[in-house]
């Protein structure tokens, strides 16, 4: 009789809709980690789902998509990544939903008695320690050069400059007194504490970032309903509004690149 019953049960479970047998697994930049936060137990609610959410920098977690890392939607810092997949065929959705978008600060720590300058005063004399993304690991530091280079080619001889994987690695040099000033993006320094921004363009022009998100190749076929309505959930006008809430602008959906 006990294992009638069981059998039962799982009959019931089996014709009762899609199980999910594994979290839902979202790969994010650490940029998004205050804003996911929240959302994250939103979706949990209204979709009955587990998440699992993987933080690291973009290049990096996009790298590894391609390599087959069992990744089911995409959260990077910037659209580019996205885009770059979607050209080899490793998105499922259509290609990258620009759902916000954020911008380059540069910031020192907030408790700090020295002077603000700007980016573009500062003395080229090497004495500022500047801590920078690393364009060879995430999507931070390949816009941050770019940007910096269009600026002044030579800005690399003007400070000595200390390069972090990340924007969190960015803000702990700077809060531990390893780094004067850093280059983040705006959402980076409105969630956090220990930084503040002191200049909101450090290449003497705004510079928007994009930020995109697609199902992609890695998803496992039990998740993709999950990660399909995680991908129409995060595009939804009120998680829009309040990611303003986390220091990021409206976004747009659409496929559109930072040039």
């Amino acid at each position: 009789m006990a294992i009638a019953l069981v059998g039962g049960i799982l009959g019931v479970v089996a014709t009762g809709g899609p199980v999910q047998a594994e979290p839902l697994t979202i790969g994010a930049a650490p940029s998004l980690r205050a804003a996911l936060q929240e959302i994250v137990p939103m979706f949990e609610k209204e979709y009955g789902a587990a998440v699992k959410v993987v933080y690291g920098p973009s290049q990096t977690m996009r790298k590894q998509i391609e390599q087959g890392v069992a990744i089911d939607v995409f959260l990077p810092a910037a659209v580019e990544e996205v885009e770059k997949l979607q050209r080899n065929g490793l998105t499922l959705n259509g290609g990258p939903r620009i759902y916000a978008q954020t911008s380059l600060v540069l910031v020192m720590s907030a408790t700090s008695r020295f002077m603000p300058v700007a980016f573009h005063e500062a003395q080229p004399n090497g004495g500022i320690r500047m801590a920078l993304g690393d364009p060879k690991a995430s999507s931070l530091g390949e816009i941050t050069v770019r940007a910096l280079t269009k600026l002044d080619p030579a800005y690399k001889s003007r400070f000595k400059l200390l390069q972090a994987e990340d924007a969190e690695d960015i803000v702990n040099l700077i809060h531990t007194g390893k780094a004067d000033m850093g280059i983040v993006y705006r959402v980076d320094a409105i969630n956090n504490p220990y930084v503040r921004i002191i200049d909101e363009t450090p290449a003497r022009t705004h510079i928007p970032v994009q930020v995109g998100q697609a199902v992609v190749w890695t998803c496992r076929k039990a998740s993709l309903k999950v990660a399909e309505g995680f991908s129409d959930f995060i595009m939804s006008p009120r998680i829009q509004k309040l990611l303003l809430k986390y220091g990021f602008d409206y976004g747009f959906d659409s496929v559109s690149s930072n040039g």
